[in-house]
């Protein structure tokens, strides 16, 4: 097995080892997955967030507000160059929030996140998160806007501009 190949195995299983800590709500060995550098996280929806402290706080919340989180990665795709690797997929994300009153399980939702991680070499050979980008998919509605629209006034819709 070559050198590249045996690294992208690697980078593909830190990359894995990172989700799963988040889903096991495991903030330490979230933690364990970064370098100890400056790094940055982009969640969807939030702001650049910079700085190992800051980052791991973000994850934090996260997990203490989340019930529930599954990651189903898919188009996964990992590039190594020398002591840098990229990784981009798309998380196929269930989650839940808060149990009900009587104990059974809160609503699920369900999301589409494509994100870019980039992983650096650590001085143990080990594979560290130094960045992750998550960008919200956005399903366009525009279609079923314009079928409904035509049901509601029974004409058909016209755009202008």
């Amino acid at each position: 097995m070559s050198g590249a190949s045996t690294d992208v195995e690697a980078v593909s299983a830190a990359n894995t080892a990172l989700y799963d800590a988040l889903e096991r709500g495991d903030l330490d060995a979230l933690a364990e997955k970064w370098l100890e550098a400056d790094v940055s996280v982009v969640h969807p929806g939030w702001p650049v967030i910079s700085g190992r402290g800051e980052v791991i706080r973000s994850y934090a919340l996260i997990m203490a507000n989340t019930e529930y989180i599954q990651f189903f990665l898919t188009d996964v795709e990992v590039s190594v160059l020398g002591d840098t690797a990229l990784v981009t997929c798309t998380e196929n994300i269930l989650s839940g929030g808060p149990a009900e009153e009587d104990g059974s399980a809160g609503p699920l939702v369900g999301g589409l996140v494509v994100a870019t991680n980039v992983f650096r070499r650590g001085g143990d050979g080990g594979w560290r998160v130094w960045s992750h980008h998550g960008s919200p998919v956005l399903i366009d509605r525009e279609d079923e806007d314009e079928e409904e629209a035509d049901e509601d006034d029974g004409g058909p819709v016209t755009e202008i501009g």
